[in-house]
């Protein structure tokens, strides 16, 4: 169903049942997936491309030129996958030549006034709460969790079943299954409660919780913390994820814990 009062361009693709608003605006080259709901007054650029059973909620703004300097007009998209819920006033830039394109996965929320800037990829089922900020190229995991009002620096990658909390000024890595807050950015313990929800075994979030104490709680020099690892405790996904994740990142970790 399309009411009168919007506009879509005829280069426009639209699946069956979607649904499209009034005040709403289609560029061209956009395609939607079947059962998509687009509220009203939402702007929806050329080059977005929009999955199935997705809720666009008013006033988005989706696949407008990102805010750099340095685009030039390059022909870049924004990938938004099924079951997502885009609530309003969120905006997502699309990419530039670096990545050429921002994605943000299935199954994700984000929640109203939220950004997301250029070349960014958020992952599956992935919530970011009211009013996060992400600069350019940022990399969030599937099934993170990020609270309201966090401000997420350019290049920054936050791991799998993070749990940020609200209000924090992200500069640094955060690797998977973690929860992380303070000031500057640290190291909360493990996101047992999230892991439980996903179906972690308690034997498999105790083996998580081990890691983590080697490396963050005892206060070894985070280099030989991980020889550490390596060398007494057993390979496993969850190990080889987390110590890959830390030894890969460009911008390094955040903070380990220290008592206050």
């Amino acid at each position: 169903m399309i009411q009168s009062l919007s506009y879509i361009d005829p280069q426009a693709k639209l699946s069956a049942n979607v649904v499209v608003e009034p005040f709403t605006v289609i560029h061209k080259n956009v395609t939607i997936g079947e059962g998509t709901w687009i509220g009203p007054n939402v702007t929806i650029f050329e080059n977005t491309h929009i999955g199935k059973n997705c809720k666009i909620f008013p006033g988005a703004v989706l696949g407008a030129v990102p805010q750099d300097l340095k685009f030039d007009g390059e022909q870049t998209t924004v990938t938004i996958g099924d079951n997502t819920t885009i609530r309003e006033c969120v905006t997502i830039n699309r990419g530039t030549k670096d990545k050429f394109t921002t994605s943000i996965g299935s199954g994700c929320m984000l929640m109203a006034y939220t950004h997301i800037a250029h070349d960014c990829a958020v992952g599956n089922n992935v919530i970011i709460a009211n009013g996060v900020q992400m600069a350019g190229h940022v990399t969030v995991e599937d099934n993170a969790r990020i609270g309201g009002l966090s401000a997420l620096h350019q290049f920054v990658k936050v791991g799998r079943h993070v749990m940020i909390e609200g209000g924090s000024m992200v500069s640094k890595d955060v690797p998977p299954f973690v929860k992380a807050g303070r000031y500057p950015l640290a190291y909360e313990g493990v996101n047992s409660v999230g892991l439980r929800r996903s179906g972690f075994s308690s034997e498999k979030i105790n083996e998580i919780q081990d890691i983590y104490r080697v490396l963050f709680v005892h206060n070894r020099n985070l280099s030989k913390a991980i020889v550490k690892v390596e060398a007494e405790m057993h390979a496993t996904q969850e190990r080889d994820e987390i110590l890959s994740f830390i030894q890969d990142s460009e911008r390094g970790v955040l903070k380990g814990f220290s008592a206050r």
